[in-house]
């Protein structure tokens, strides 16, 4: 991490981190979490975290709970946390279904999940986030009408998304985005290399 990664680290993980332990089943209290009751956004994977704290930003209403292993990531979404003022961002470290076992059915408005590893070889496609079984951990944790958002600059994981959120019989596809999001590195990369962006948003039924 960079000097301005760390001391941002030192300073804000204490009150805005927290760590995945593997194994840790003890519920999640949400409020607590962040200090208020208010609808809690869960983002895994969020990278270098600007898209996060851009939607954070514009988004004060919500809380946004950011799961990453990638520790400059988390460094930099708490340099900006603390830049832009942000108080309801919130930083997890470790493994997300880790974290999704610990939330409780019915509680998050939204679940993003923005450009994660496509895993391209056949083989290691058993890797790939958007299986069948994190789907359903993901869905029941979503509010009615809470809403499941991926996006992908990998067409051929594109598919493969969208005929396993098409096949979950408790989400149900919406129409392209009312409004844009923040770009993410990721995809910068991707529409730079010529790939074309795939957004799938579904509504929990």
């Amino acid at each position: 991490m960079s000097s301005r990664h760390e001391e941002a680290h030192a300073a804000l993980w204490p009150r805005y981190g927290m760590t995945v332990e593997d194994g840790d089943r003890t519920p999640l209290d949400l409020v607590a979490l962040f200090g208020r009751e208010m609808p809690v956004v869960l983002e895994i994977g969020f990278g270098m975290g600007d898209a996060t704290a851009a939607m954070a930003a514009a988004d004060p209403g919500r809380g946004y709970l950011g799961v990453e292993v990638h520790t400059p990531g988390i460094g930099n979404l708490l340099a900006l946390s603390r830049d832009l003022g942000l108080t309801n961002v919130r930083v997890a470290c470790g493994d997300a279904m880790q974290l999704v076992h610990r939330i409780a059915p019915a509680t998050l408005d939204a679940v993003h999940v923005f450009f994660p590893d496509p895993w391209p070889k056949a083989r290691h496609h058993k890797r790939r986030l958007i299986q069948p079984g994190n789907v359903t951990l993901l869905r029941e944790r979503l509010r009615p009408g809470g809403v499941f958002h991926c996006a992908t600059d990998w067409p051929e994981y594109a598919v493969a998304m969208a005929e396993t959120l098409d096949a979950d019989p408790g989400l149900r596809r919406l129409a392209a985005m009312p409004h844009g999001r923040p770009e993410t590195k990721f995809e910068r990369r991707g529409a730079v290399a010529g790939r074309p962006i795939s957004d799938l948003r579904y509504e929990r039924s």
